[in-house]
């Protein structure tokens, strides 16, 4: 057994710090918590509005101008024909806007931080090990913060959902833009291009593949991080799935992972086309 004379536990000072930050900043938590709620209505009042077949005609037509491919562009719209079969149509436009919100959310913020990291050299040493831990931290403990500063409910779940799907997108910009050949890069130099339209012209489409690819990668994290934020009130499918182990039903468990399931498929399927859309190399 380890002796307990080396033991020292920090749990005291988290804490202390967590009250202090309560205490001190409540008015600010509830300032982003009032705003991350206006977006996320907006975001659901807007998902809400679209009728059931418009969304069937939309995912036709994203897959096909994603993939040109009929066998997609057939199979994907009917798919989600299932998830209103399943009664859960309502439940899946709330899981929606919750992935939707937290996807803008951190494209807005790790876009920008990938750029930083790419372009300045001594930002990558501190960021890369905070991106690991955050890959490597269970999902679970993104929803203690997040319920302690914001409570229960959606605001938090998208808080939680944010976090843990940030990291691919921040790594795989910084990626794309060091990835970006320097032949390219010295050729529009020679013409004269400044920084900004080095970046804007050159180095950022030459990335979007694989920027795409951390959007793609983002949103799957987000997608299966809201099953997990359902634990502190975020509705939608997460919550059938809870209440299916709660209850030990196995028949309304399957339908619900099944709904998420083929919203993953379909989303997951349509970056990646876009990806390869946008791929200056494959035009």
């Amino acid at each position: 057994m380890f002796p307990e004379t080396l033991e020292f536990h920090i749990a005291d000072f988290v804490n202390s710090g967590v009250d202090y930050l309560l205490e001190k900043l409540a008015p600010t938590f509830d300032s982003i918590a009032n705003g991350i709620l206006e977006v996320l209505l907006g975001i659901e009042n807007l998902l809400s509005a679209i009728p059931w077949w418009g969304y069937v005609f939309l995912v036709g037509f994203l897959a096909w101008k994603a993939t040109k491919r009929l066998c997609s562009t057939i199979i994907l719209p009917m798919s989600i024909l299932i998830i209103g079969i399943f009664g859960l149509w309502e439940l899946a436009i709330g899981t929606l806007s919750i992935v939707v919100a937290a996807v803008i959310l951190a494209l807005l913020m790790g876009v920008p931080l990938g750029i930083l990291i790419a372009k300045v050299h001594c930002v990558g040493p501190i960021f890369h090990p905070i991106l690991d831990a955050m890959q490597t931290m269970p999902s679970f403990v993104y929803l203690i913060p997040a319920m302690m500063f914001f409570g229960l409910g959606k605001v938090p779940a998208v808080l939680a959902t944010l976090i843990y799907s940030l990291p691919p997108v921040i790594r795989l910009t910084a990626l794309g833009l060091k990835q970006v050949p320097k032949p390219a890069q010295e050729a529009a130099i020679a013409y004269g291009a400044t920084s900004w339209q080095l970046l804007k012209e050159v180095q950022l489409p030459l990335a979007m593949p694989t920027i795409m690819a951390g959007v793609n990668q983002t949103t799957m994290m987000a997608l299966s991080m809201v099953v997990v934020a359902s634990m502190i009130g975020a509705q939608g499918l997460g919550q059938e799935v809870l209440l299916s182990i709660n209850r030990i039903d196995m028949g309304r468990g399957f339908e619900a992972g099944i709904s998420i399931v083929i919203m993953a498929i379909a989303i997951d399927r349509i970056t990646q086309g876009f990806a390869r859309h946008l791929d200056p190399t494959k035009r």
